[in-house]
């Protein structure tokens, strides 16, 4: 099994998050239950937190021309 590395920083408790990885990095932006995070690999993904087990989420991957 291979050792892994994440640390996550809270630069603005609450609504900024870096979110560091062996290999990328990310940053998360909270508005509530919104969630929007840009990765360095080039992946944004949404996410909101409904209440109960319900939950939506959504991943687009940029495409360089």
């Amino acid at each position: 099994m291979g050792l892994t590395y994440r640390r996550k920083i809270r630069v603005i408790p609450g609504l900024l998050d870096l979110n560091l990885g062996k290999k990328s990095h990310s940053w998360t932006l909270k508005l509530g239950p919104i969630h929007r995070t840009w990765s360095s690999t080039g992946r944004t993904t949404d996410s909101v937190d409904l209440p109960g087990p319900f939950g939506y989420r959504r991943s687009r991957t940029r495409r360089d021309a």
